[in-house]
């Protein structure tokens, strides 16, 4: 058990560095053993600075210092002090040059921080604090410095060698080595740095921009992965003349470039000009990629490219501000993929995310504020909160605007920030300046943890003709935090008359002309808006478009819902009635016997959707997806699993025997032959087919099974082979499910990112992923606990989507999990911090399943020299 607390850093104990880098310089020599660095940093003592005799302190990590030197001379070891995780020299002059040469193990490094080996390939990941695990330095973003990069290597092994910026110089050296010489002519933090050396195929592409440059594009990957470029690639063009258009941003640099690296902790990384990719965001082909893979991958490259304005040419003063660069970033590239696709079905599956996964982070141990008071371990802080509520308050602050101020503020953003760290508060102060709005209440969106309520009731006085709607606001208590003020919310609303058709909401008795949508703003506890002229009492369309992440409470009858899913003009209400009733219609029947009647007119509503040919298809295919297990665990008070499990099952298998034949007569409608296409129409298609067919094998239904099998061996696309697997795996056709498993693994056994697939559609069936199968998938010969994606696509899987064997009554789920977090944590704590959300939430559960999932977390706890990563997530779940 760790006995020491590991430190915990504030933003209030902020202080501006003591000294500054202007330039540094590095030398790497790789070699198989390990790999050597010299560094030379031009520094100054910072004016700014208060700290007028402090001594030089760099950070470092797991370093193997060899010499260090001042102005060119060679410092005895009594002029300095080496504490490991910190460089220490006391003496040093207001502007000097400091050169460190330390020697580092790549190939040994697990952690996948700093310069590791990923396949045979030197690769970097220094966001958060992994410069540090390179070579000392000041390894914070406040510090800029211009980086000229030299790497040596063996030609034949590593004959690409590449870094931030431009390429200088290159040459061959003796023995067999070579050299590439970068130089990044804007100034960066260190956690933007990148270094890459390996045998890589080159795709390469161009670019003009709007002022008439042409850029270099390229890609790098394995030899055999060089089929799978060409969407990314496309996606890399199109983000970049988006871009142009929308925010008037142009690309900086001579050369952008992209890597793809199969063993990667997190998604990809913006390092200035060079982005590297976890492979399984940027390679795709039509056999090896589903739909949504492609959406993701075109989502990501965008959001990593579009981080050059958004993060790095304006980069977060400290690691508090990392919603600055990240909320901003995803609100950007959510634009982006609304513009390139449905943005109705977008907006579903934002908001889905967030509903399920980030409420519930709000309401759990490791609530934070979008820009957090403290950390212990900043790679812990890269969350939902961080990154999609993030987004969620720059939307806001995008509604509270309008589009031209939005866009006149961010244009004043980018050129009173420039080649500057800054802040959140800068962020809004640009917004402000430009549209001449107060929005010094809506920062406590930045200060306040916690999703904030929406209690809303409604009357009408039939006499007066008019509508009142009274709105009370609480934002509850969460760790630190209590009694919080009322937030600055904005409100789209709609009302509805009883032919469906929009009313206009006039806001004064004497107003003409009125909008059918307002935004209201709520800034208050309590609020009482008032339309005129009406002749009947409305239907009320609460929070269209999902304007605020906030929970909205309101006595929906079950008439107003299945109203609402045939007539509301807003693709997103039309969606959320939907579920609203789906969830109320699930929620009625836990702890009830399977003699309890199911809501019957939910059969024909389903029904009119799987009809609805002028719908937006796509929302179809949303609308026909019941509420998930997460977030009907969400939605309770005290969660028992196999109940929540059981009911959603009557519903799902109530629904699919009654709607048997309009199944099949969807999924023949929509079985259309023809070459692949990756349109919104086509996507629409393939999705609707297979939820169908999801549907039907459910039931058991024999001519489905025949339809499934020959989808699975006939599919010309991963989409549909896929789509056939997960029905077969989630059927009760054992043999079937076995021999497609089969099949499946042996065609695509070589190909990494689909065998990740493979271990998923398994490890995520309640069917197939119960917890002796999900030790058997740790044995297999493709599992390897070295890769991120593999462990998630078995692990987290399991613990995160396949609920009924995960929680199991007997806690060996729990047990298994705490067991595969204490395994990944002397490898890779990072990993194994993110794997402890699960059992973070025990106080979420029913006695029976919370009291063995706290001793899960207990177990973990105890563990002998526990990182601090793992540290601060099991502390502050089981914090009182």
């Amino acid at each position: 058990m760790r006995t020491d607390q590991p430190q915990t850093i504030y933003l209030s104990e902020y202080k501006v560095p003591a000294y500054l880098v202007e330039q540094i310089e590095l030398r790497f020599e790789l070699f198989e053993d390990g790999a050597r660095v010299h560094s030379t940093l031009t520094v100054r003592r910072n004016p700014e600075s208060q700290e007028t005799g402090k001594p030089l302190e760099l950070d470092g990590d797991s370093l193997k210092l060899e010499s260090v030197a001042l102005n060119g001379e060679t410092l005895e070891s009594t002029a300095y002090e080496d504490r490991g995780d910190k460089l220490v020299v006391p003496d040093v002059p207001e502007q000097f040059q400091l050169a460190v040469v330390t020697w580092i193990e790549p190939q040994n490094n697990t952690r996948l921080e700093g310069l590791y080996k990923s396949s045979g390939m030197f690769c970097t990941q220094c966001e958060a604090e992994g410069f540090r695990c390179i070579t000392y330095y000041p390894d914070r973003p406040d510090v800029m410095a211009r980086f000229r990069t030299r790497i040596e290597a063996d030609k034949s092994a590593y004959p690409v060698l590449l870094s931030n910026g431009n390429p200088v110089e290159q040459g061959d050296l003796d023995n067999g080595r070579h050299f590439v010489t970068w130089e990044d002519p804007f100034p960066k933090p260190s956690y933007l740095f990148a270094l890459v050396a390996g045998d890589l195929v080159e795709k390469r592409d161009s670019f003009t921009t709007c002022s008439g440059r042409d850029i270099d594009l390229r890609m790098y990957v394995e030899p055999r992965n060089s089929e799978k470029c060409d969407f990314a690639m496309d996606s890399l063009k199109r983000a970049m003349r988006w871009d142009e258009e929308v925010y008037g941003r142009e690309y900086d640099l001579d050369i952008f470039m992209i890597v793809a690296v199969d063993d990667f902790n997190m998604g990809a990384m913006e390092n200035k000009g060079l982005n590297i990719f976890n492979s399984s965001c940027v390679l795709a082909s039509q056999e090896t990629a589903t739909d949504a893979i492609f959406q993701r991958i075109e989502a990501i490259v965008a959001h990593e490219y579009f981080h050059n304005w958004s993060g790095n040419r304006v980069t977060c003063r400290d690691w508090f501000q990392l919603s600055l660069k990240e909320g901003f970033t995803v609100f950007r590239d959510a634009q982006f993929s609304a513009d390139e696709g449905s943005p109705t079905v977008k907006r579903i599956e934002d908001a889905t995310l967030l509903r399920t996964a980030q409420f519930a982070e709000d309401a759990g141990p490791m609530a934070h504020p979008v820009r957090p008071a403290s950390y212990i371990e900043i790679g812990n802080f890269y969350t939902l909160t961080i990154y999609e509520k993030g987004e969620e308050v720059v939307r806001m602050i995008h509604n509270l605007l309008g589009s031209e101020m939005f866009r006149k503020g961010s244009d004043l953003y980018f050129e009173r920030h420039d080649g500057q760290a800054v802040t959140t508060d800068d962020f809004v102060k640009a917004m402000e300046d430009a549209s001449g709005r107060d929005l010094t209440q809506f920062r406590l969106w930045y200060e306040q943890a916690g999703t904030p309520v929406l209690n809303v009731e409604d009357d009408f006085d039939a006499e007066q003709g008019v509508y009142r709607l009274t709105i009370r606001q609480t934002v509850p208590d969460t760790p630190g935090q209590t009694n919080k003020k009322p937030q600055h919310i904005p409100f789209a609303l709609g009302l509805l008359d009883s032919n469906g058709d929009a009313l206009p909401l006039n806001m004064d008795a004497a107003e003409t002309d009125a909008p059918t949508e307002r935004v209201l703003e709520i800034t208050g506890a309590e609020h009482r808006f008032e339309f005129y002229g009406l002749d009947e009492k409305p239907v009320p369309s609460l929070l269209r478009d999902f304007s605020a992440p906030v929970r909205v409470h309101y006595p929906w009858a079950r008439e107003q819902l299945l109203f609402l899913m045939s007539h509301d003009p807003d693709g997103f209400n039309r969606w959320d009635a939907g579920q609203r009733l789906a969830i109320d219609v699930i929620q009625s029947l836990i702890g009830h016997d399977d003699e309890t009647e199911i809501e019957p007119r939910l059969v024909e509503s389903y029904r009119g959707l799987l009809n609805n040919d002028s719908l937006d298809q796509a929302l179809v295919a949303k609308m026909l997806q019941l509420p998930s297990e997460n977030y009907l665990v969400e939605l309770s008070e005290q969660a028992d699993v196999p109940s929540i499990h059981h009911a959603r099952e009557r519903v799902l298998l109530h629904l699919a025997n009654a709607l048997r034949d309009d199944l099949l007569a969807c999924y023949q409608r929509n079985n259309q032959a023809g070459e692949y296409e990756l349109t919104s129409d086509a996507i629409a298609r393939r999705s609707l087919k297979n939820i169908a067919l999801g549907w039907l094998l459910h039931i058991g239904d024999e001519e489905a099974l025949a339809l499934a099998t020959e989808q699975f061996q006939n599919a010309d696309n991963m989409t549909d082979r896929l789509g056939a697997l997960r029905a077969l795996v989630n059927s009760g056709f054992d043999q079937e499910r076995t021999e497609a498993l089969d099949a499946f693994y042996e065609q695509f056994q070589h190909d990494p990112q689909v065998v990740e697939m493979w271990f998923s559609v398994q490890s995520a069936s309640h069917k197939t992923g119960q917890l002796p199968h999900i030790r058997h998938l740790l044995g297999h010969e493709a599992f390897d606990w070295k890769n991120p994606n593999k462990v998630r696509s078995v692990v987290g899987a399991f613990a995160g989507q396949n609920l009924p064997a995960f929680h199991n009554p007997d806690g060996s789920g729990y047990e298994f999990l705490a067991e595969v977090i204490c395994r990944l944590d002397d490898s890779n704590p990072q990993i194994a911090a993110r794997l402890v959300t699960p059992l973070s939430r025990w106080k979420k559960f029913a006695p029976t399943y919370s009291e063995q999932m706290k001793k899960a977390l207990e177990s973990i706890r105890d563990k002998e020299a526990l990182s601090k990563d793992v540290y601060e997530v099991v502390h502050k779940s089981l914090a009182d």
